[in-house]
């Protein structure tokens, strides 16, 4: 395909030109003849140095000995600085040192944005300041973050010793020392390896956190009555949530107690109701009983072939539920009173169920026809006993039971109740 293409674009596919041979310009390392072979190194041996003509070996410095070479050279020129500004020191021919030195105060650790006249605010709540000197430095003027005091008053000094100590001002609390340098033999400032220095021990686990005005020999005292204090306190804080907890469980148990208590009164509130209504349930249940066995026996009587015997019997039912025994209305059995008590039982009555209403209907229709039959048959025996021709007293209807109490009750002054057994008297003819 590519023999139609134009010359232009053959050229293009054209193959270049075979590469030249050149003859190499030296032989090939294989090609090449040794003149020497290889050997060892005895020939050369007498051209080595004498050992005992050889310097000593140098032994080079590593980091951490030159770290500890240049500590030791800083304190030892600072161990000679401080010797030489003993020699020099004399704070009583100080030009900066006036006044009184019982009654200077000495201030450290001050804020470096405080002023002389905050400073006269805060010392001066202890009496009268003559005069505040704060120092500065000499190459900056910045403040050094110490001042001195005079008061015009001993005591006032005394006073602010006592009581400025860890004071905040400003942020940050002071330490309140006496001028040691001219009260004290023997004192050195801090710079030359005095001063109260001593509270910066290391980390803050270790560091102490109070002024440092005492001997340095007394911190490790101090830090066993700090952690003493430390534990004291976390027991008394223990302590009290051990008894706020106790208090609160106390609370919860006088809580539940008035709550049971609360519940038990109610539910014995609930159930003196209930017996209450029991009661009179059961009480209103008797006397509608005694007065249908009245009503009944009312009938038997009169079923009977009543005459003048009955009369008795009529006069001897039971008294009144509702008055005491012995005693009846002023119009009879049968007067108002009596019939105002039957209407209140038919009442009471018309309100129970009409379940109970019809059990207690079955219930006294088979007890009185049970009755009646029984009182029949025990009337015939007797007529065929007495001959059927005895006078009729009137106790044929009644039974047993009935007819006993009567008969016992003829010969007393009065007569037996069938309902309650009570002695009652007769009534009046």
């Amino acid at each position: 395909m590519t023999q139609f293409l134009p010359p232009n674009l053959l050229a293009l596919f054209a193959p270049r030109d075979p590469i030249p041979y050149l003859p190499p310009l030296e032989k090939l390392p294989h090609e090449k003849h040794h003149n020497q072979p290889y050997c060892g190194i005895a020939p050369y041996i007498r051209e080595f140095e004498d050992p005992r003509d050889a310097p000593p070996p140098t032994r080079a410095e590593t980091r951490e000995e030159r770290m500890e070479r240049k500590r030791r050279e800083k304190i030892e020129r600072r161990q000679q600085e401080v010797e030489t500004e003993l020699k020099m020191w004399d704070p009583h021919n100080d030009p900066n040192a006036q006044g009184d030195a019982f009654k200077t105060l000495f201030v450290a650790r001050v804020n470096y944005d405080t002023t002389e006249s905050k400073l006269r605010r805060e010392f001066e709540v202890y009496g009268p300041i003559k005069r505040i000197h704060m120092v500065y430095s000499k190459r900056s003027g910045k403040p050094r973050g110490y001042a001195f005091i005079e008061y015009e008053h001993e005591r006032d000094m005394h006073s602010a010793y006592k009581h400025a100590d860890g004071k905040k001002i400003d942020g940050r609390r002071v330490l309140v020392d006496v001028e040691r340098g001219r009260t004290v033999k023997g004192w050195r400032p801090r710079r030359l390896g005095g001063g109260l220095g001593g509270t910066r021990r290391g980390g803050a686990d270790v560091n102490i956190r109070h002024s440092g005005r005492d001997d340095t020999s007394r911190y490790d005292e101090r830090d066993r009555d700090r952690d003493r204090e430390r534990e004291r306190r976390e027991r008394s804080r223990e302590r009290d949530k051990e008894r706020e907890r106790r208090r609160s469980r106390s609370r919860d148990r006088r809580r539940r107690s008035r709550s049971r208590d609360k519940e038990e009164r109610r539910r014995s509130r609930e159930r003196s109701k209930d017996k209450d209504r029991e009661r009179k349930r059961r009480s209103s249940r008797s006397r509608e009983r005694a007065r249908r066995e009245r009503e009944r026996k009312e009938e038997l009587r009169g079923g009977g072939g009543g005459g003048d015997m009955a009369e008795p019997s009529e006069a001897g039912d039971a008294p009144p539920d509702d008055g005491p025994p012995g005693e009846l209305g002023p119009d009879g059995p049968d007067g108002p009173e009596e019939k105002g008590r039957d209407r209140d039982r038919e009442r009471r009555r018309s309100h129970r169920s009409e379940r109970e209403r019809r059990r207690d209907r079955d219930r006294d229709r088979d007890r009185e026809h049970k009755r009646g039959e029984r009182g029949g048959e025990r009337g015939r025996d007797e007529a065929r006993v007495g001959g059927g021709g005895g006078q009729d007293n009137g106790l044929e209807g009644l039974g047993n039971e009935s007819r006993d109490m009567y008969m016992e009750s003829e010969g007393g002054d009065g007569y037996l109740a069938p309902e309650n057994g009570y002695l009652m008297e007769a009534a009046p003819e």
